[in-house]
């Protein structure tokens, strides 16, 4: 009432006095409660209708339905309907003793217990907010009540302490317990007893009967309860089909499964069955399928790789449903001779043969037949092999099953003959029920009693030639039998032992020989260890492999190859499409995710069935190279027993072979590497073999000659055709940028090469990309796409840089790396308008050895300072052979460059607005988006990265030059016409006293300092661009200031620093990547696609290659900035240093994630928004596997030395 008042008793408008107000109160109120009553008026009307509804249909079913159990009269004992009430006997009698159940003593009343059709089983359908009862939903047992536990102990103590006591003398008396109905106890008592249980007996056997009609629901209690075992049915099946199914689901392997290692991944699997033929609850099979059937389903049950049971009454062909509750007959005695009323004996029903099939499901089990085949040979026939591995094995056993009764249960039809793998040793048993005469059956009044004119006609270990039932050919091919069903009516079963033809039992062993050098147990057909294939030195091959050879063997995609001009390119799997690599790890990748399955329904299996032609690719791309022909041949060798094994088992041995293989070229790459990573994880290791995959020879993408004068000179590979010496380039990325003038650019290379190579250990390589791109300096810069060196391109700003921090760094982690700017380079372009075509370039070599300014040869050093020098002095020139030749989308303005040093501030800087010089290159395409020809970034001006590398070359350049090993000690440029001269150091302190106050943007305005204030979109942050056409652009919060803090975390103030890479990580680190532009701009997009032909000039033609998709490279670099600063933090702010440690490491977990599962086993370009997949990246890319591995680098030095 006082809610009615304080929603009512209000004001009313018009109201013409205080009676006319109440009186208008009073009529709302009114209809408020009429509506409510209404309301729960029509919900009682559903809940009585569903009520009678269900009564009707619970009628209906037991009384008048065929499938029902066809109830003859309405009884006490059978109502219309059960009671869903059970009142105490001390209760009933007197309308006074019903009145005491309206209060409290109605507490007494019990519910019963039941099911409920379709209901949550992990809700109490006996809470007080179910209407189960009211609506009569419940299907319940009347034999039963449902017990209040409450929630816990304190709930009931009397119910939880009598059930404690209970289930303790139940585990105390019995090995095992079955949870009959388990889903209809509470979840959390269940569990409590099981805990008790548990601790009177730890090794309790619990067998769990759940209907909750979902496997997740299922696996939630097992999970939860520790249920060892769920109860299956073969009487749910439909059909043969479907119990064939139920037999291979409920366990084993496929026949002919992999080799698993012996620690592998969990992975989901079926929960472990005790699998019946039939259950208590189920109707009688004699009943619902027909008697011939009750043999062929108990064989296929007894042949399932799981726990069986059965139910009494199924082994003696009772007719019925025995009813557990109800039924008041016992069964009948066991007799070894007496066959009268009351008893049963061996040849009662199908007894005998239910021993048989015992003695067999155990055989199998102990003996390790763990693998299983289902074979739906017709709609009746079903045929199940369960075989051995270690010996290969098998038991096949065939069923004539009979859903329905046989119009002919003597005819045996056409059965089409089965073919197996293989020689048929001996029939295990053979078996068919035959009846005797037309069935009487009488219901005895005293015992349980099955048909007495049915008999099973049973043999065991029968000779092949004298069966009854079958013939067995090979048809002049020993390596198969043909299986023929003479004599097979319905209700027959036949088991063959079947074992394989000698010569595939040679191959076999041969085979497993090979094996054994790779770690795997193997033995004899009798269990001895067998022997290992002495000529077969797997191990010995592979350790005279180099880097180069392992590169082939494991990796090279399809544009490398084919690029060999060998007729080979990546294997096409029909059905699952070409491999990633061709190599190896093409294989792998597919196997891996085969294996842990046993998907042998793969398309790859299938091609490994149906022919050779994998393992032959295989062997035949290696034997072709001189590097590993003798790999080509130990595959050609192996492969050629593998030819002589049942096809079933080739996918199984081909891959322990290739598997074993390749773990092994694996190892031999990660040997050949550094300390580093040969200590490292398996994360280490994983990002480690990107060195290999990147890192190749191809013909097609060369680097230009390397000066003859050099000592210990870098390794090659020899191309025997051309009979020249090929060095190796690092790719860019797979698939797009693997072979052409596409595979070798100058800014990938060098942000790839210090992980890659440096820090594995792999400094000849790295030395050879150096000079090789030395050679090709031209205007102050190296090549953005190399082209060989003779089709270079000059239009990148960038690259030089990277070029130069990998000398330092070179200088720094080689041995003797110093000595690397000593190395002479051959110059391809000794003067920038210098044209090496071919003749006149032999003739110039002559012609200009003369000229000391003009050398053809001349140290990295040299080199090196030409580049300084040319940017101190400034550098305007225009891209030869510029026009859509080159670039088919630049306007004539983008073909014009210009780099320089703003000597008020000693930043670089250089490009303009028609072009993009640095890593954010992206051209437009789109006529009709209107962005042909329009850089999305040109970032022309001084970009943050560019101004740290070269305050990191500076400052290394300084110390070099007081060391003695660099001649050079700064650059001289021209102001006012007058020759300035600027040393290295004068020019770091410029960059240094400058940097902060230019590109800092505050976390609180500060508008005397500020430039454009009203630009600054987000603030603690640092800018992206010194004075750039685009001047909206400078202060756009993008990732490429983490790379300056990483190289050259002097110019940060580090408080500052902390401060944006905190922002950088709140705005733009992604799952994987990092934004590359805030999503807060108004040009963020960040979904890339390539191929969007839109008229939306934002992202027409993948326009947005830079504006927000999440790049994997800069996460390196971001994270290396938090760990440097937050060691130099650690003092004034404790425990700052451990806890970005943790996060780092948190971080790269999702980047662990994903190379292991990556078919290409490495890291993507990028990815669209918040992680999500990008059709278009590269699914390979050399420097976001490179950054990471850097990384990993930095966490272990750091973790040795923490101090600042």
């Amino acid at each position: 009432m006082d809610i009615a008042l304080k929603l009512y008793n209000k004001d009313r408008p018009g109201a013409t006095g205080r009676q006319d107000r109440i009186k208008q109160c009073c009529e709302d109120l009114k209809q408020k409660l009429i509506e409510l009553n209404n309301a729960k008026k029509q919900e009682m009307d559903g809940h009585v209708r569903r009520a009678v509804e269900n009564f009707v249909a619970n009628a209906r079913y037991r009384f008048l339905a065929n499938d029902g159990p066809r109830i003859k009269e309405v009884t006490r004992e059978t109502p219309l309907m059960y009671y869903y009430f059970v009142q105490p006997a001390s209760h009933i009698g007197s309308v006074d003793k019903e009145e005491m159940m309206m209060n409290k003593e109605g507490q007494f009343i019990m519910a019963t217990n039941g099911w409920v059709m379709g209901d949550d089983p992990l809700r109490n359908f006996a809470e007080a907010d179910s209407n189960i009862y009211l609506r009569r939903e419940l299907v319940n047992w009347g034999d039963s009540v449902k017990l209040r536990y409450g929630k816990s102990p304190e709930d009931c103590p009397y119910l939880w302490n009598h059930m404690t006591k209970y289930t303790q003398t139940t585990a105390r008396i019995f090995h095992g317990v079955r949870l009959d109905n388990c889903h209809s106890t509470p979840l959390h008592v269940a569990e409590y007893m099981m805990d008790v249980a548990r601790q009177v007996r730890p090794d309790l056997y619990v067998i769990g009967e759940l209907f909750t009609g979902s496997e997740h629901l299922d696996n939630m209690f097992i999970n939860r309860l520790g249920i060892n075992s769920l109860i299956r049915e073969a009487m749910s099946a439909w059909d043969a089909h479907e119990e064939g199914r139920l037999v291979y689901r409920y366990g084993g392997s496929p026949v002919g499964a992999f080799i698993q290692p012996q620690v592998q991944p969990l992975n989901p699997a079926v929960a472990h069955a005790m699998f019946f033929d039939q259950t208590h609850d189920n109707k009688c099979p004699i009943e619902v399928r027909s008697v011939y059937d009750i043999f062929p389903t108990a064989a296929l049950v007894s042949m399932a790789f799981c726990a069986s049971g059965s139910n009494r009454g199924y082994d003696e062909l009772v007719p019925h449903h025995i009813h557990v509750v109800s039924e008041k007959r016992v069964y009948s005695s066991w007799s070894d001779n007496e066959s009268d009323e009351g008893h049963v004996t061996l040849t009662s029903g199908i007894i005998a043969g239910k021993k048989v099939l015992n003695k067999l499901h155990y055989r199998l089990g102990i003996e390790g037949f763990n693998q299983v085949f289902v074979d739906q040979v017709d709609s009746n026939i079903v045929s199940v092999t369960r075989h051995k591995p270690s010996t290969h094995e098998s038991v096949v056993l065939v069923c004539h099953t009979s859903f329905q009764f046989p119009v002919n249960p003597r005819d045996t039809g056409h059965i089409r003959p089965l073919s197996l793998s293989g020689k048929v040793e001996e029939i295990l048993l053979e078996g068919n029920l035959v009846s005797k005469g037309p069935d009487e059956y009488k219901r005895s009044r005293s015992f349980i009693n099955g048909l007495p004119e049915h008999t099973l006609h049973i043999r065991e270990n029968v000779a092949v030639d004298s069966s009854e039932m079958v013939n067995v050919s090979t048809n002049e091919d020993p390596n198969n039998s043909h299986v023929h069903l003479k004599h097979f009516p319905p209700g027959s079963v036949v088991a063959l032992r079947v074992s394989l033809a000698s010569p595939a039992k040679e191959a076999i062993l041969e085979y497993r020989k090979c094996l054994k050098q790779f770690g795997f147990v193997v033995r004899t057909y009798s269990g001895r260890t067998l022997a290992e294939n002495k000529s077969s030195d797997f191990r010995g091959i592979v350790s005279r492999l180099n880097l180069s050879d392992v590169n082939r063997a494991l990796y090279r995609c399809d544009a490398e190859e084919r690029d060999d001009g060998k007729g080979f390119g990546a294997y096409d799997v029909p059905g699952c499409g070409s491999m990633v690599f061709c190599g190896l790890q093409g294989v792998i990748s597919l196997l891996s995710h085969i294996r842990p399955h046993n998907d042998l329904g793969h398309p790859l299996c299938n091609n490994l069935r149906e022919g050779d032609w994998l393992p032959s690719y295989i062997a035949a791309r290696l034997k072709i190279h001189p590097g590993t022909t003798e790999l080509g041949n130990w595959f050609e060798h192996i492969f050629d027993n593998l030819k002589k094994i049942p096809r079933y088992l080739i996918p199984c041995y081909f891959d322990a072979a290739v598997t074993g293989a390749y773990m092994i070229l694996r190892d031999q790459a990660l040997s050949l590497m550094s300390d580093f990573v040969n200590d490292g994880s398996t994360f280490l290791h994983a990002l480690a073999m990107g060195s290999v995959q990147f890192c190749g020879v191809v013909k097609s993408s060369v680097l230009p000659e390397l000066s003859a004068s050099l000592t210990n000179p870098p390794p090659g590979e020899v191309d025997e055709d051309a009979n020249i010496k090929r060095n190796l380039t690092l790719a860019a990325g797979f698939p797009h940028f693997a072979s052409g003038y596409m595979r070798c650019w100058g800014r990938d290379t060098f942000i790839a090469l210090r992980g890659l190579l440096l820090l594995t250990g792999r400094f000849q390589e790295a030395r050879a990309l150096i000079l090789g791109f030395a050679a090709c300096l031209r205007h102050g810069l190296i090549p953005n796409l190399l082209g060989g060196g003779f089709g270079a391109r000059f239009n990148c700003r960038d690259a030089i840089w990277w070029w130069l921090q990998c000398i330092q760094d070179y200088t720094k982690l080689a041995p003797e790396g110093i000595s690397i700017l000593k190395d002479n380079v051959k110059r391809l372009f000794p003067r920038d308008d210098f044209v090496p075509k071919s003749a006149e370039f032999q003739q110039a070599q002559s012609q200009l050895q003369s000229t000391e300014e003009e050398l053809v040869e001349q140290p990295l050093q040299d080199v090196m300072q030409e580049a300084l020098q040319k940017h101190a002095s400034g550098v305007k020139f225009r891209e030869r052979n510029a026009g859509i030749g080159i670039d088919c989308h630049m306007k004539d303005e983008g073909f014009n460059n210009e780099i320089g040093v703003r000597w008020d501030c000693g930043f670089v800087y250089g490009g303009n607005e028609f072009n993009c010089g640095t890593w954010m290159d992206k051209m437009g395409g789109s006529e009709k988006a209107g962005n042909k020809g329009k850089p999305a970034t040109p970032r022309d001006g001084s970009a943050v990265e560019l101004i740290g590398l070269c305050k990191s070359s500076l400052r290394w350049l300084v110390q070099m030059n007081k060391n003695g090993h660099y001649p050079y000690s700064g650059v001289d440029y021209v102001s006012d016409g007058t020759m300035v001269k600027v040393t290295f150091s004068e020019w770091s302190q410029l960059i240094l006293d400058n940097f902060e106050k230019r590109f800092w943007i505050s976390d609180t305005p500060d508008v005397e300092r500020e430039e454009a204030p009203e630009l600054i979109n987000r603030r603690a942050i640092y800018k992206d661009v010194y004075k750039g056409s685009q001047f909206w652009a400078d202060t756009q919060l993008r990732p490429n200031f983490c790379v300056t803090m990483a190289v050259a975390p002097e110019l940060f103030t580090p408080e500052y620093a902390w401060k944006a890479l905190t922002t950088a990580q709140e705005v733009l680190l992604g799952p994987l990547g990092m934004k590359t532009l805030d999503p807060k701009d108004w040009a963020y997009a960040g979904d890339y696609v390539n191929s969007d032909d839109s008229g939306d000039p934002k992202v027409a033609n993948g326009f947005n290659y830079h504006q927000g998709p999440e790049w994997i490279w800069p996460v390196g670099y971001f994270l290396r900035a938090k760990l440097h600063i937050a060691k130099i933090l650690e003092s004034s702010q404790p425990g700052l240093l451990e806890e970005t440690i943790m996060f780092v490491k948190t971080t790269l977990t999702r980047h662990y994630e994903e190379i292991m599962r990556s078919p290409w086993q490495s890291l993507p370009e990028l990815t669209n928004s918040d992680g999500k997949f990008c059709y278009d990246s590269c699914p390979a890319q050399a420097w976001s596997v490179a950054t990471i591995l850097e990384v990993l680098y930095d966490l272990e030095q750091l973790e040795a030395d923490p101090s600042p």
